[in-house]
């Protein structure tokens, strides 16, 4: 068992619960053509994400880390008349991407895409006072995984969510021997969220087209 038969078993879930979606699947191709990494969510993940969103009935939602907007338009999807969704990204050329994308899905009216420095921009929220949020998913720079949970807490209230992806980094995260920034960005992030009073957190090991990973996914408690 390897990514062959995750890959298979997740292609034959997306066929089956995911009906065909040309904005997204575009999103997908132009991410591609503009030479962006393929890093972004698989679309059963970007179904989860939209469920956990609808769930918590999340009016407000911040992400971190944008991308070509492939998971934005299915947390944008999830928004209710009135939602909005404000996306962070660090690299200019993405966000001209994703805005190009969340335009053809018709969600340039409900998303707002960022740029800069993630850490920067998240104090500026707080100085323009904007939050709290009710869903926040962390999907950027590995290494600074701690200071993004530090900010999802801070602009945050009870019940809201908290989504990290790609917490177990092929299973590294559990070896004491592995050097990797990112691997120990990621412990970082999630002794920050074991060591939060106002966190209930736990999570979920995945496999699937995007390999072996996994989210942490917390809950602001009052």
């Amino acid at each position: 068992m390897g990514i062959e038969q995750w890959t298979a078993v997740d292609e034959y879930l997306a066929g089956l619960l995911l009906p065909s979606d040309p904005a997204l699947e575009q999103a997908l191709a132009d991410s591609r053509a503009a030479g962006l990494p393929a890093i972004n969510v698989a679309p059963v993940q970007g179904r989860l994400l939209q469920l956990l969103a609808k769930m918590a009935g999340a009016r407000e939602i911040l992400e971190i880390g944008t991308l070509g907007g492939y998971s934005a338009i299915w947390l944008g999807r999830a928004l209710p008349a009135g939602g909005r969704l404000l996306s962070l990204e660090f690299e200019p050329r993405h966000a001209e991407v994703a805005r190009g994308n969340l335009e053809r899905a018709g969600l340039s009216d409900r998303v707002e895409v960022r740029v800069g420095r993630a850490v920067d921009t998240l104090a500026l929220l707080e100085q323009e006072g904007r939050g709290p949020f009710d869903l926040v998913f962390i999907d950027a720079d590995k290494p600074s995984t701690a200071d993004y949970v530090h900010w999802a807490v801070r602009l945050s209230h009870p019940g809201t969510v908290i989504i990290v992806d790609n917490v177990v980094r092929n299973g590294s995260v559990a070896d004491p021997s592995s050097r990797d920034a990112n691997v120990d960005g990621v412990r970082r992030g999630l002794e920050a969220m074991a060591s939060e009073p106002r966190l209930r957190a736990g999570a979920l090991q995945t496999v699937g087209v995007k390999g072996y990973d996994g989210f942490a996914i917390a809950l602001v408690s009052d």
